[in-house]
């Protein structure tokens, strides 16, 4: 018992010096999932969610750890990770004497379709028939860099293994890197991003993104004309794979199998493969398990719904780009009306400027208002809970972070009860979550602050009044 006390309190000895050395957000991100295991002999193991994260910590943060753990332990103390692999624990844990390499050294060589590296007159697919090129065109979109692309908590994970994976392709264990997520969210700005990042890193590399779409009409023009061999070895060629929208390739069995040869091709030779699709591979229908299994070699990271600050952060580097100005309550609008889909945030944005310039208007509240319900398809829309507490923190003057605070002070407390009020009678969120948003509250305090409201209103003419007036701004939207 008392080894366990050790080895707990040696590590939250560890995460105290370890928090004023890094950011907030990065000690939230890469230090709070950490749990010590067992201290034994003077090694400290401690249990990381997966290989991608370990390596991440040995890339980024080893030096500090180290220093932080022979603090607590001396000169001899070490470290060693349990990582998680498959829902099941590493028997082996990686210490930090073990250097950072693609631990997956080529194995399995079982030998796929061989490449001539030497045939100069091997087809390109990307190229009109007649034409001489030698050069692979990348077919990437110079728009989609990192530079443009929004990180929030939505994209996290997926974001710093495309940065990871762009500082050292086919050098790291997440190969394939998987990133998908629902319409709309970035899957192909990312894929595309890490493939420009590596272009602009190791401009000798051959980088192509290609949908499966495309993949998929050039294997059959390859079958048509007798050309599938010149078909295989160009996309073998190929260091870094970027194909988007792999789902496609469901019920194309024939597809499948081309493309289950490249893969491992490529793998077997330390190239990259990044793919993009709408669900993880588990969930996947119609696709070859030999293939779902190597989708699950690497990392799958999903891209989530953005959060508030997200969208209102997109549209802000949306402006700065174009040099556009917008009122604050516009911006706000426009980021609490549309919370799915970036496409329809940035398709939104536009159509207010279009609308503006056309009309030779001034951009408002009341133009954004008309065009949101133009834009967003004429359906009851929900009001958001986030909208309903901004609506409320306006007119009582207060910051959104206050409302959501845990402090007591009474004008505080009433416009959080009057935000659960509205929230519970004019969404469809269960108690919990109209709490959850509130500040961490519990479905009782929920139900409390809204037979409190409603006492109120029972008894205070000047509080029924400011109810009415909150309704009225809140039905706006």
């Amino acid at each position: 018992m008392e080894k366990e006390k050790d080895y707990a309190k040696v590590w939250v000895n560890c995460l105290e010096i370890i928090k004023d050395n890094v950011s907030s957000q990065s000690f939230k991100t890469w230090f709070e999932p950490i749990k010590p295991v067992k201290l034994s002999a003077n090694v400290l193991t401690i249990q990381v969610p997966s290989q991608f994260f370990y390596e991440w910590i040995e890339e980024h943060y080893i030096t500090l750890i180290k220093k932080t753990v022979r603090k607590e332990l001396g000169a001899e103390g070490r470290l060693e990770y349990s990582i998680i692999m498959e829902n099941t624990y590493n028997a082996k844990p990686y210490t930090v004497k073990i250097p950072t390499v693609n631990k997956r050294e080529l194995k399995n060589p079982s030998v796929s379709m061989p490449i001539d590296t030497g045939n100069a007159g091997i087809r390109n697919p990307f190229i009109i028939p007649g034409l001489k090129k030698v050069n692979v065109e990348s077919q990437l979109n110079p728009n989609y860099a990192f530079e443009t692309f929004i990180e929030g908590d939505c994209n996290r994970l997926a974001r710093s293994a495309g940065g990871a994976v762009s500082k050292k392709p086919g050098g790291t264990a997440f190969n394939p890197l998987l990133i998908y997520g629902g319409v709309g969210l970035g899957k192909t700005h990312l894929a595309q991003a890490i493939g420009i990042e590596i272009k602009k890193e190791f401009p000798g590399k051959t980088v192509l993104y290609v949908t499966s779409e495309k993949f998929t009409v050039q294997f059959i023009d390859a079958i048509k004309n007798n050309n599938t061999n010149d078909f295989m070895h160009f996309y073998q060629m190929i260091d870094v794979l970027i194909i988007d929208d792999v789902q496609f390739f469901a019920g194309k069995d024939k597809t499948q199998d081309a493309f289950f040869h490249i893969f491992n091709h490529l793998h077997q030779n330390g190239k990259q493969v990044v793919l993009t699709s709408d669900k993880p591979p588990v969930e996947m229908q119609g696709m070859e398990q030999r293939l779902l299994s190597r989708f699950k070699w690497g990392l799958s990271a999903d891209l989530q719904v953005p959060g508030l600050e997200t969208r209102i952060a997109i549209l802000e580097k949306k402006m700065y780009a174009d040099g556009v100005e917008l009122p604050k309550e516009v911006l706000e609008y426009l980021a609490y009306s549309i919370t799915t889909n970036i496409r329809e945030l940035e398709g939104a944005y536009i159509s207010l400027l279009a609308q503006s310039s056309m009309n030779k208007k001034a951009i408002t509240l009341e133009l954004a208002k008309q065009m949101i319900d133009k834009f967003v398809k004429n359906t009851a829309r929900e009001v958001s809970i986030d909208y309903i507490q901004k609506v409320v923190c306006d007119y009582f003057d207060l910051p959104m972070d206050l409302l959501k605070s845990k402090t007591r002070k009474r004008e505080v407390v009433q416009a959080r009860q009057i935000a659960m009020f509205f929230a519970k009678n004019m969404t469809k969120s269960s108690l919990a979550t109209i709490g959850m948003h509130c500040g961490g509250k519990d479905h009782a305090t929920v139900l409390h602050a809204c037979r409190t409201v409603n006492n109120l209103m029972d008894t205070d003419k000047r509080f029924k009044n400011y109810i009415s007036e909150l309704e009225k701004k809140i039905s706006l939207q």
